[in-house]
């Protein structure tokens, strides 16, 4: 809404490049943006409340008291549906939403700004069962139904008895900036945190612009939580219109396996990677709140990444997610979602900035986990011919790898007919494993990979390519990464028709007996 400001003073003026603005204040603004430009058809305000809402700021006016013009903003902006007892914020426009991103963020919201009990009241639990596939399992979610929560009445905490808008600090709450805690209760007067009262108004709408995602992840073995995603803002209605499309996310996508995977699906979104270039906003921060043993009585940061989304880590994440899709697993109570543990790996590397195939043998360090990967064995090897490599010599390094186990495999194969036996391919890999994982220096590695490579006879890559090779595992700043490559390529490996028949012959036999 524009309005003339030749002679009137906002009684609120916000802009993205206050220096007292942090990341979350930013994300607040954006969220004030966005619930403003939703309640501008409302003709039943207080006196005289309107706004200007420009790329960068945010003006507030109006001829009311303080405390009217806020309490309406807040009880206006923060709903709940009191049929399904879910959060309905205004300036995500919940009326256009399905029911299955209504209920991811209410479960986001809960998880997040508003974890501890006295930020809302409850009145029980409620389910929501709805199909996210055609041919899929119903998915069952179980949520806290609310009847109110800490945002609807803040106005009674910015404004003092008479209806004035503060002046001095305020207390903030870590409900309010999550994972900001009082570090020692006995001293909280000076290790608290204290925001004006126009920050503290601004941050209560940073659940608006915020993403959330269920975490559940394979490698950290945990409990399923909720990341945060703040953005990085330059533009408020650029980033709002990105808002509004990511509702858009199917509810599998709103799964992610670890901080990493949240930050880099939050960026490279089909629908908003050519609004992500043009805004320059490739950033963004991702956090996890939880319990820790020293602090109890409140939630904390349990994690927190800065996630950058350049264009080679955007292309490759985006063909992961393409390769790895997450899976919808069925079970008596219903359905839920599982993330790919592959792209759990890649998302973790590309996060950090690192190759994407990077430290696969010190993430793949059991057998447990490496049959885990193999499940994905196909489309792991379809990364492996697809993807961007940082050498080609390491593209190179797994070819011939793949190639020396089609090899030994044939010689096994014909070793075992000599003797009228089932060839034990699973021994061929599990030696490979062991071996691989037993190299804790660049001399045993290289004895390791090549008695591996001898042993298969001539392999034709690596003749071809043999100076690149050597090189590579001569190197004693490469070795582990030639390490991690001859892991990759052994999980990765995908074994002719006629190993897979024998395996598959095999083990419906022992299932038999």
């Amino acid at each position: 809404m524009q309005v003339s400001t030749t002679a009137i003073a906002p009684k609120i003026e916000l802009h993205l490049g206050d220096p007292s603005m942090t990341l979350l204040h930013r994300a607040g603004l954006v969220g004030l943006y966005m619930s403003l430009k939703s309640l501008e058809d409302q003709s039943e305000r207080p006196a005289g409340l309107r706004w200007e809402l420009l790329s960068r700021s945010v003006r507030l006016y109006w001829d009311c008291t303080d405390m009217e013009a806020l309490d309406w903003l807040l009880r206006q902006s923060f709903q709940i549906d009191k049929k399904t007892g879910l959060i309905a914020l205004s300036g995500l426009v919940p009326d256009s939403m399905d029911l299955p991103t209504q209920v991811t963020v209410h479960q986001g919201i809960r998880g997040t700004f508003l974890q501890h009990p006295s930020t809302y009241k409850a009145i029980g639990i409620q389910s929501q069962s709805f199909q996210i596939e055609d041919d899929g399992p119903e998915i069952v979610v179980k949520y806290q139904a609310l009847a109110s929560y800490a945002h609807q009445g803040f106005a009674k905490d910015l404004c003092d008895a008479r209806g004035h808008l503060l002046s001095e600090p305020i207390s903030v709450a870590g409900w309010l900036n999550p994972g900001a805690v009082v570090r020692h209760v006995a001293f909280s007067s000076q290790t608290g945190f204290e925001e004006a009262p126009q920050n503290a108004f601004v941050l209560l709408f940073a659940l608006v612009a915020c993403q959330y995602f269920v975490l559940r992840s394979t490698l950290r073995d945990k409990r399923a939580q909720y990341a945060l995603v703040v953005p990085e803002v330059s533009d408020l209605d650029r980033y709002a219109r990105r808002r509004l499309q990511l509702r858009g996310l199917g509810y599998k996508e709103f799964h992610a396996s670890n901080l990493g995977d949240a930050g880099l699906k939050f960026l490279t979104h089909a629908k908003t990677i050519e609004m992500i270039r043009k805004s320059q906003a490739e950033r963004c921060q991702v956090l996890t709140l939880g319990t820790v043993a020293w602090s109890s009585q409140q939630k904390s940061r349990t994690a927190l990444h800065v996630v950058e989304a350049t264009e080679k880590a955007s292309e490759i994440y985006q063909l992961a997610c393409r390769f790895f899709e997450a899976r919808t697993i069925t079970t008596k109570e219903g359905g839920f979602v599982v993330p790919s543990f592959a792209r759990e790996i890649i998302a973790e590397n590309l996060a950090a900035s690192k190759p994407w195939y990077a430290d696969f043998a010190r993430y793949i360090n059991n057998s447990e986990l490496f049959k885990k990967i193999t499940y994905e064995r196909s489309d792991l090897n379809r990364m492996v011919q697809n993807a961007a490599w940082n050498d080609e010599v390491e593209k190179l390094f797994v070819t011939a790898c793949h190639e020396a186990l089609l090899m030994r495999g044939g010689k096994l194969k014909a070793e075992a007919a000599k003797r009228r036996e089932k060839p034990n391919y699973d021994r061929l890999t599990e030696g490979m494993r062991t071996g691989i994982l037993r190299c804790k220096n660049a001399e045993t590695f290289r004895e390791f990979i090549t008695d591996f490579w001898s042993r298969a006879g001539s392999v034709p890559t690596l003749q071809k390519h043999w100076p690149g090779m050597i090189a590579l595992i001569n190197d004693e700043r490469k070795w582990k990464t030639a390490k991690d490559l001859a892991l990759l390529a052994l999980a990765s490996y995908k074994p002719p028709a006629s190993q897979v028949q024998a395996e598959t012959t095999e083990t419906e036999e022992e299932t038999e007996e």
